[in-house]
């Protein structure tokens, strides 16, 4: 007699249907719905949920729900993709035919037994079925099922489990989708610029004054590097270039705005008055980072780089055209900063400082001139490292 409570396994799918609204996060999806399908008499020991993302350095992201235990979510890089329990796996099959995929765990093992299966057969998993999660747009993901009955799933079990599949991949889809839009935004304008266009400020217009400590790097000798390497090579040197400075900016709680060819703009915002001491030591502590990386990289060229630091405030939000927009910062701040980097490569130095920066810099800024900058009103005391001088 079949242990499945049809009714509650109706009001599962309608529940997905309607969005699983009442849960906020991805994990608590998974869990809640793993909870139910155990209520409603279905066996289940452990789920997982694996769906591929377009971000830059990850693959796709896997939730795993066991009984009795919190949801673990993991990311897989794109490397990941060749491990042998994704490439020899159930998981490649189901993508390639959209069809599912049953295995008993509870037979003699097979000689194409992939790792996970070998895994949880030693857990004492008896059953295991792998299914396609279809997406709207075709794309074809997964979600596996497994218990530890004796004699694996009775049929009613499958049954009911295809009876959510579908109503999962919508859900799935739905919350992949907010993931995609949060993770890119991330990727191609900064977390915290990212945070305010999701939450509406998308207007042309939409800007706000804030204090930053400002960030300008270039690369010096760029034009003549372009002229002489291949294509692909100018663009790994680029990208290991870039890897030298970002990492230490954002570990910082610096926001990485914009790349310019080879130059690169920066903000570390300042929340408060008592914040702008630490702002400013962020972006310095980030800036020596940078400088040893650079002259620690191994390049056939040799790799220069000019850095302009001031702290003021800057207009920051959506500039552009109606429907091309750019989230950016602008002001005399920015137009200062960068004057300090074109002056520091006349000066033959890497980091030049404003005196309202080094002012919070604890010494580790020292003078070293007064200078008239172009389309700066006045004359600027300009301040550099003392191991440069």
């Amino acid at each position: 007699m079949s242990n499945i409570r049809r009714p509650e396994i109706a009001a599962i799918a309608d529940w997905l249907i309607d969005g699983a609204r009442s849960a906020v996060a991805p994990q608590q999806v998974l869990a809640v719905l793993c909870e139910r399908l155990v209520a409603a008499g279905v066996p289940l020991w452990r789920a997982a949920v694996f769906v591929r993302t377009l971000h830059p350095e990850i693959a796709g992201r896997r939730f795993i729900w066991r009984q009795g235990e919190d949801v673990d979510i993991s990311d897989l890089p794109y490397e990941g993709l060749q491990q042998p329990e994704y490439r020899d796996g159930v998981f490649l099959r189901v993508v390639e035919t959209a069809a599912p995929v049953r295995r008993h765990l509870d037979a003699a093992p097979g000689t194409a037994d992939s790792a996970v299966l070998a895994q949880l057969r030693e857990q004492g998993a008896t059953d295991y079925l792998a299914s396609p999660l279809v997406f709207s747009d075709g794309t074809i993901h997964a979600a596996t099922w497994a218990t530890k009955q004796p004699g694996g799933f009775a049929e009613e079990d499958i049954a009911a489990i295809e009876t959510i599949v579908t109503p999962l991949a919508r859900v799935a889809e739905i919350r992949a989708a907010q993931r995609v839009a949060s993770t890119l935004l991330d990727a191609y304008v900064g977390h915290h610029a990212g945070e305010r266009i999701l939450s509406g400020r998308i207007r042309r217009g939409d800007t706000q004054t804030i204090r930053a400590a400002i960030w300008l790097s270039d690369m010096r000798g760029f034009t003549a590097l372009a002229d002489r390497l291949a294509p692909a090579q100018l663009t790994e040197l680029l990208n290991r270039y870039f890897d030298c400075q970002i990492p230490a900016i954002l570990e910082r709680g610096g926001e990485v705005l914009k790349f310019i060819g080879d130059g690169l703009l920066a903000i570390f915002p300042i929340g408060d008055d008592a914040g702008i001491a630490a702002s400013c030591a962020a972006g310095l502590a980030a800036a020596l980072e940078a400088r040893a990386a650079i002259a620690d990289l191994a390049v056939a060229e040799r790799v220069r780089f000019g850095l302009g630091l001031h702290v003021g405030e800057v207009l920051y939000g959506n500039i552009g055209s109606g429907n091309r927009l750019d989230f950016t910062c602008i002001g005399p701040a920015v137009n200062l900063v960068a004057r300090l980097e074109k002056l520091a490569g006349r000066l033959g130095r890497t980091v030049l400082g404003s005196a309202a920066f080094a002012v919070h810099s604890e010494n580790a800024l020292m003078p070293v001139g007064a200078f008239r900058l172009p389309g700066i009103r006045g004359t600027q005391r300009v301040f550099g490292l003392d191991d440069e001088g």
